[in-house]
């Protein structure tokens, strides 16, 4: 079976789900879908496991599965349509009010909680007994540490947060997105490198890969820009914009920078800039394209999740593994908001459930699985040769990843309705408060 006929199939398989889910289950589409696809994949194994199912790698599904081949699929494949669709509708005026908090979170939060999780998973993997070197703990960090945007705009933006907190979580995801992929390809290089890296390249290919991304985004935004603003035809208009994620996307790799954050860069270029120099229709034909582009990509991925589960082998290793990897990136998600908000609560007041929101919205999704599954195999743990680092480091991505969509993200609704509360009874004091204000000046000049 081709990759083509792979995704049609999984493609009709999304679509089914979404139409059942709308008919019954009423459940935010994108939970949906990975939970299906989780539920089909145990009973599989469990009926594997009872000897009713040779579920092998001759499986069907299982090469099915198998022959997208996820971490390109992803990195190669939909991430630019995805990034730069949900960079498209970043408000750049919300962004600069929150440019400090989002550059702080993506920046040092980032590098922070990757360090962090690498040095505590370390030290418990001493105490379990589990072999794992320092700098593989770390890498697993990297690519954990980075709130995931595709699960983010997919299930936490739909909920209409208050302005700030959702300003807050859609940058950092779309930023430290591309900051979490540079740093896990510097310590990548530094772990599988057949020469021994130095500081200065290691600090000149985190700045090529950061900095280039930005600046090469910013020019691809802008010469598109230009390019859609001057042509008369909506059908070719929508035509620029898909060759920016495309083209864009491709000459980002060739020329080694980040292509995630160039992509964010130009698609807040073109949703700023453009859509306010061309006319009502043609933007909002742009806005249906990459709805439509959204909502099929995300279900095709979703869905593609969930069925991994069963190209697993699982070991007891691998358990403990996971049950150590769960708590411990909630616990550094919470450290990581709860001290950035002490820092930024001394400039400005914030809904009293930011932290609380942010530390739970946190989603991981495909991009960490996808960086997991790029870590070459045949590293093996050291008392158990049947077992590679590879492994312990997807199944542990895995198990957050599947816990973040469909635990956090089905729980995370009563928190967006609580905090909208709390907002109205903010905007409300603080009109008030003007009202009083206004009040007293009226009687000081009357007398």
């Amino acid at each position: 079976m081709s990759a083509y006929d792979t995704i049609c199939i999984m493609a009709a398989i999304a679509i089914l789900i979404s139409i059942i889910n709308h008919r019954i289950g009423k459940f935010q589409p994108t939970i949906a879908i990975t939970g299906w696809s989780i539920a089909i994949s145990f009973i599989l194994l469990i009926l594997s496991k009872l000897g009713y199912i040779p579920l092998n790698d001759e499986h069907e599904l299982i090469q099915m599965v198998q022959g997208v081949k996820f971490d390109d699929f992803l990195l190669k494949g939909v991430l630019g349509f995805l990034l730069f669709g949900g960079a498209l509708n970043i408000q750049l005026p919300h962004l600069k009010d929150q440019k400090f908090e989002i550059s702080f979170l993506a920046l040092v939060g980032t590098v922070f909680s990757t360090f962090f999780i690498g040095t505590v998973l370390w030290v418990l993997f001493k105490i379990c007994t589990i072999d794992v070197d320092f700098i593989y703990c770390c890498l697993f960090g990297s690519l954990i540490s980075p709130t995931d945007p595709i699960a983010v705009l997919a299930i936490v933006k739909k909920l209409n947060a208050p302005q700030r907190i959702s300003t807050q979580i859609e940058g950092e995801s779309l930023f430290n997105d591309g900051v979490g992929l540079v740093i896990f390809v510097t310590l990548f290089e530094i772990a599988f490198s057949k020469t021994a890296p130095t500081v200065s390249s290691t600090t000149l290919l985190f700045i090529r890969e950061a900095l280039g991304g930005i600046a090469f985004g910013a020019v691809l935004g802008v010469v598109f820009h230009f390019l859609i603003k001057t042509s008369h035809d909506n059908m070719f208009r929508l035509i620029l914009t898909i060759l920016i994620p495309t083209f864009g996307y491709v000459v980002s790799e060739h020329i080694e920078v980040s292509a995630p954050l160039a992509m964010v860069v130009a698609g807040i270029i073109i949703g700023n800039w453009t859509r306010n120099a061309i006319s009502k229709e043609a933007s909002h034909q742009i806005s249906h394209l990459w709805e439509l582009a959204d909502e099929i990509l995300n279900a095709i991925l979703f869905l593609l999740i969930g069925f991994m589960m069963i190209t697993f082998s699982f070991h007891f290793i691998d358990i403990v593994a996971v049950v150590i990897a769960i708590p411990l990136v909630l616990l550094s998600r919470y450290l990581t908001i709860k001290y950035s908000y002490r820092i930024f609560s001394r400039h400005r007041r914030y809904n009293p459930l930011s932290v609380k929101i942010l530390t739970w919205g946190g989603l991981r999704g495909g991009l960490a699985l996808a960086m997991a599954m790029a870590i070459p195999t045949g590293i093996p743990i050291g008392f158990s040769p049947d077992i590679d680092v590879k492994e312990i480091i997807v199944l542990m991505t895995y198990a957050v990843v599947i816990f973040s969509i469909i635990v956090q993200g089905s729980t995370i609704t009563p928190m967006i309705y609580q905090a909208k509360a709390e907002q109205e009874k903010m905007d409300q004091a603080a009109a008030d408060s003007d009202s009083t204000t206004d009040s007293s000046i009226s009687k000081n000049v009357n007398r």
